[in-house]
């Protein structure tokens, strides 16, 4: 038996009606509060009747009623005001400093225990999630409201990413925008090393030369480590020397290029192409605040994110070695994560720190209209027929793998439950 299943019978009610506490005293759940994930006692806002008397306040729940002095909990005033100790046994009297005796409620023998046997099977599948083979069955209106709400919980986490970042900054959205957006350009394997590149070149230095495509490129290479290297070929030589110029102008200090990860990408995607591409865009004309945050429509949003590369790179994918040419003009897919990873995020905290609800809807919006990320995490929700039609969706259920799934809390989540009460193993 562990504590977490406990909280699960206490918080959804899954035991018997006829309560009393050890001292005889009869006891009815009238509701049983809100669960902390932080530290302190286990339900807060509880509400119980003993005997005649309402109490409300917070309830404690350990397997042992012993296990209140293990964890110390006598000498912490967060415990002070607890109206009600919940253990599965029962082996020492507990009282508080004034000498009295807390409440006390025993479950052993007061709920289903084959659900409990149910559940340990359960949490033994090693199956991609526990609920993979009974997922169908789970009615998915049902769920949908609660599952939308991991969406609106995402948003929140990148949120206060982005606001810790603004602190930093000084509020400058221009230099925190431009850092979020090389991070989403690195993507997955390369967003630390295009983080720390960004960090490296502030923006005031790029829009001084964002009219000058040949100085971006050696600015951001040169930052990048990558003309540390020997020179390769006229165009790196050329970079290079425009490079150390500034490098001395402006105090310069590039970051390691070992750093950069070409494993397992396609050559479009090698950190080079990426940061052509992202030379390309900073040079476009307009502040990036304008250009990214102020646009109303999807379709503005995807004209000004559409970056190409310059001359040199139409015919390669890293420096002096040539390939067939081609316009290396990053891809749709690769907008719309930019899109629902930066820009996205950036309105959302935009519209609730200046209370502009009209950017906080504007961000919600963008989701419902575009399409779900095609990644493996969607596409195995999808097998399982959960209902993802569009990206507000997809962001639910990449956080309710991150935050329910992969931890395994299905005590805790709406499906887990449906499923736990119908399970057949």
């Amino acid at each position: 038996m562990t504590e977490k299943f406990l909280h699960y019978l206490w918080k959804f009610r899954l035991i018997s009606e006829q309560l009393e506490t050890t001292e005889g005293e009869p006891l009815s759940i009238i509701q049983p509060g809100t669960l902390n994930s932080d530290a302190g006692p286990d339900f807060f806002d509880a509400r119980i009747r003993i005997n005649n008397t309402l109490w409300a306040g917070n309830v404690e729940i350990h397997f042992r009623s012993s296990d209140w002095k293990k964890h110390g909990h006598q000498y912490d005033k967060r415990y002070r005001n607890i109206i009600l100790h919940v253990v599965y046994e029962d082996d020492e009297v507990i009282l508080v400093q004034e000498g009295h005796q807390i409440p006390t409620l025993v479950l052993k023998n007061k709920f289903d225990e084959d659900l409990y046997i149910n559940y340990r099977r359960y949490m033994k599948r090693k199956s991609w999630i526990p609920c993979e083979k009974t997922f169908q069955n789970v009615e998915q209106p049902g769920i949908k409201t609660w599952i939308d709400n991991f969406t609106h919980e995402r948003l929140n986490d990148k949120a206060s990413s982005i606001e810790r970042a603004l602190i930093l900054d000084c509020f400058d959205w221009e230099q925190t925008l431009y850092r979020f957006l090389a991070i989403n350009f690195g993507f997955k394997l390369n967003g630390h090393a295009f983080e720390l590149l960004a960090k490296s070149l502030p923006i005031q230095i790029i829009n001084r030369h964002k009219d000058n495509q040949f100085e971006l490129e050696a600015l951001l290479f040169g930052q990048a480590g990558f003309l540390n290297l020997k020179q390769v070929d006229e165009y790196h030589k050329r970079l290079k020397s425009e490079y150390q110029l500034f490098r001395k102008k402006y105090a310069l200090s590039p970051i390691d290029a070992h750093l950069w990860n070409f494993l397992r990408l396609r050559p479009p995607n090698f950190p080079t192409i990426r940061i052509a591409q992202f030379a390309f865009l900073l040079g476009q004309p307009g502040t990036l605040f304008d250009k990214f945050i102020r646009p109303k429509s999807l379709e503005k949003l995807h004209d000004n994110l559409i970056a190409g590369c310059s001359v040199y790179w139409e015919t390669h994918f890293m420096f002096d070695k040539a390939s067939p040419k081609s316009k290396k003009w990053i891809g749709k897919d690769s907008i719309q994560l930019i899109i629902i990873n930066t820009i996205v995020p950036f309105n959302y905290v935009y519209g609730q720190i200046n209370d502009k609800p009209a950017y906080v809807n504007k961000a919600l919006n963008f989701l419902h209209q575009l399409p779900p990320e095609k990644n493996k995490i969607i596409k195995k929700w999808s097998s399982l027929n959960a209902a993802i039609p569009s990206a507000f969706e997809s962001q639910a259920y990449l956080q309710l793998m991150k935050t329910m799934c992969d931890q395994k809390k299905c005590l805790e989540c709406r499906i887990g439950d449906q499923v736990l009460k119908d399970i057949r193993v």
